[in-house]
């Protein structure tokens, strides 16, 4: 995934009230990293194929995955923000939802106040 396009992904999820933040996996290799209540982690899109996936992880051992999802090469960002909120993570092959639950409170951006300062202006 494209770094900016990551980032404002990121920030999406993080108004609809979901724990996400900017993965850095990789030299220009960039994803979604989701908190998921029970400790596990799920890191969305890192592997720089064009379908969207996430491997689960929990201290650092590999306890779930969510499958290439059909069609994604060519999603909308709103289409993989839907993707990532409609994931039901409770199996350790993730299936989606048909409707993504309701919002949560927004969480703060990542950053605060020195965000672009930190990134060095790299994104608008």
């Amino acid at each position: 995934m494209e770094e900016n396009k990551a980032r404002r992904v990121v920030d999406v999820l993080r108004d609809h009230g979901t724990d996400a933040a900017l993965a850095r996996v990789g030299v220009y290799q960039f994803g979604v990293s989701v908190k998921l209540p029970d400790g596990r982690e799920a890191t969305w899109d890192s592997d720089g194929t064009a379908a969207l996936e996430a491997q689960v992880m929990r201290n650092g051992m590999l306890v779930g995955y969510v499958p290439a999802i059909e069609g994604s090469d060519s999603y909308t960002e709103e289409q993989v923000v839907d993707a990532i909120l409609r994931t039901d993570y409770d199996k350790p092959v993730a299936s989606q939802r048909s409707s993504a639950p309701a919002p949560s409170a927004p969480l703060p951006r990542k950053g605060g106040l020195f965000r672009r300062f930190m990134d060095g202006f790299r994104y608008h």
